[in-house]
């Protein structure tokens, strides 16, 4: 009851706050998914919660290109622990104009392709990690946007398991930091 009291609150508050979306070519993205629900697709049937942190730079507007590392660990009573890491490249892309429903929303699209491994018991895969999904940012304020990620997960090599796919659901935030020309820009506008 108070968690459901929190979030229609926390809401509320996000809903009327004033911002713009900071996608501009040269800004930079800093963030990361904080609480990541994944639910495993093959045997193991995995549920657990990573951190993920990101970086990216916009080279162009509403595309950034970047970095991501995953790491996770899960040990449940009757489950055996589960070890996750990962780390690589990302692409993500914003949709054109601010989605009607949220004025200060974007949904955009996620690629990571990089070096990972799911390692579950007797269940062992390490190699190439690939990631496809899309997710919703909404921004409330200016620099700080609050995400959710749905994203298919596969990572393919070696090990006891050929394979191992899932699907996450992530939340988390980031901050949009301006470049050094979007800062010389409002420089020479304020003068």
């Amino acid at each position: 009851m108070k968690t459901t009291t929190f979030l229609t609150f926390f809401a509320l508050c996000a809903l009327s706050l004033s911002s713009t979306a900071q996608i501009q070519q040269g800004n930079v993205m800093v963030g990361g998914d904080l609480a990541n629900l994944r639910f495993g697709l093959d045997d193991s049937k995995v549920v657990d919660v990573e951190l993920s942190p990101k970086a990216a730079w916009f080279v162009r507007n509403n595309l950034a290109l970047g970095a991501y590392l995953n790491m996770g660990i899960r040990s449940s009573k009757g489950l055996p622990t589960a070890v996750d890491y990962g780390a690589g490249g990302l692409g993500r892309y914003y949709g054109g104009a601010d989605v009607e429903v949220l004025r200060h929303g974007r949904i955009f699209g996620e690629l990571t392709l990089g070096i990972g491994g799911l390692n579950v018991d007797k269940n062992n895969t390490n190699g190439l990690e690939f990631g496809v999904g899309p997710g919703f940012a909404y921004f409330i304020t200016p620099n700080i946007g609050l995400e959710t990620l749905l994203k298919y997960n596969k990572v393919a090599g070696f090990g006891s398991a050929k394979s191992q796919s899932n699907i996450n659901l992530g939340f988390g935030f980031q901050i949009y930091l301006p470049g050094r020309t979007t800062a010389n820009k409002i420089k020479n506008d304020a003068q």
